[in-house]
């Protein structure tokens, strides 16, 4: 079966509106700030509407996979750059693991769909 490339596209676009989002859940200073708090539900919205979309042609167990981790590294990049948090040797371990299976799943598995 062939995926259509506007799965994956809804996928990337599902992956960047979470993101943003959870940028916007550590701006929100825990729900005291309108703007961000609005700006992290719409985009929380968004993201999984996006998602919903792309689960129509790549199983829920591979968008969630490549949805967690991709989602992971660039939510640990944008908080290393913009919030200045710093992440130990087993954190960074850790996510590598989880960029690991990602690419196992992609490579390996026979339940991956390709496109």
């Amino acid at each position: 079966m062939s995926v259509p490339a506007s799965a994956y596209a809804f996928l990337a676009g599902a992956i960047t509106a979470e993101v943003a989002a959870t940028t916007f859940l550590q701006k929100s200073e825990q729900f005291t700030k309108l703007v961000p708090t609005l700006a992290m539900a719409g985009l929380y919205a968004l993201a999984f509407f996006l998602l919903s979309l792309a689960l129509k042609h790549v199983p829920l167990a591979v968008a969630y996979a490549i949805w967690s981790g991709v989602g992971i590294v660039a939510t640990a990049a944008i908080g290393a750059v913009l919030f200045r948090q710093t992440l130990d040797v087993p954190a960074m371990i850790g996510i590598a693991m989880i960029v690991g299976g990602v690419v196992v799943t992609q490579l390996f598995s026979r339940s991956t769909v390709h496109g």
